[in-house]
């Protein structure tokens, strides 16, 4: 079996277990979407949902969160992890976005990644899907089911996992495949007990623990 076809078996072991994989940070909006995004940085979705509701409700633009103190910021924020950072990069975000964009968050990567608290898995995050651009970023479930299937080394950076990742699949299965392995690795492939009796794909994991 080469790899190409490998990747596309894993790719359709996974559809069939999670055929309803999609983003889970709730939002109604592009600024929304990335305050979210930035959010859930070293935090789970599930957390940054519970907390989102309250923030929009107070915030509602660009404007709102450039004016708002860092001690506001931080109260509002205080429940997740690495909050004081987090409160900061977004009222710096939101600054770059009126100052340096015209109060439109950018639809390219390199001005995405331009803006505070944005690195290439957030903008990767953005794109694919609020744009639709096919993007994979690669959190650590990504790159843990990665690695142990074989598409990527222990010693890749997050970078390089993308790079060989987009070799692998063709540019119409990326978005597709971003959130399956989310997915998989979050509910199926976990760091700690991962449910390797019953994975379909098991026969060409690397690192089974059964």
């Amino acid at each position: 079996m080469t790899q190409r076809q490998k990747a596309q078996q894993v790719y359709e072991a996974i559809g069939i277990l999670f055929p309803g994989a999609r983003c889970e940070l709730n939002y109604s909006s592009p600024l929304e979407l990335l305050v979210a995004i930035i959010l859930s940085a070293q935090t789970t979705d599930k957390s940054v949902n519970a907390l989102t509701p309250t923030l929009f409700a107070k915030y509602k633009s660009l404007e709102s969160y450039a004016s708002a103190s860092q001690i506001d910021m931080e109260n509002d924020l205080r429940h997740l992890g690495l909050y004081k950072n987090k409160a900061e990069n977004i009222r710096m975000m939101a600054k770059k976005v009126l100052d340096d964009f015209r109060g439109e968050i950018p639809n390219e990567q390199t001005a995405l990644e331009s803006l505070p608290g944005v690195g290439r898995k957030t903008a990767n995050v953005f794109l694919s899907e609020y744009y639709r651009i096919p993007r994979i970023a690669v959190d650590t479930h990504v790159y843990r089911v990665a690695t142990r299937l074989g598409f990527s080394s222990e010693a890749d950076t997050p970078e390089k996992v993308e790079i060989k990742l987009m070799r692998l699949y063709p540019r119409s299965q990326w978005i597709d495949l971003h959130h399956r392995l989310i997915f998989f690795g979050r509910y199926f492939c976990k760091a700690k007990k991962p449910a390797c009796a019953e994975c379909p794909i098991i026969s060409i994991c690397l690192k089974p623990q059964i």
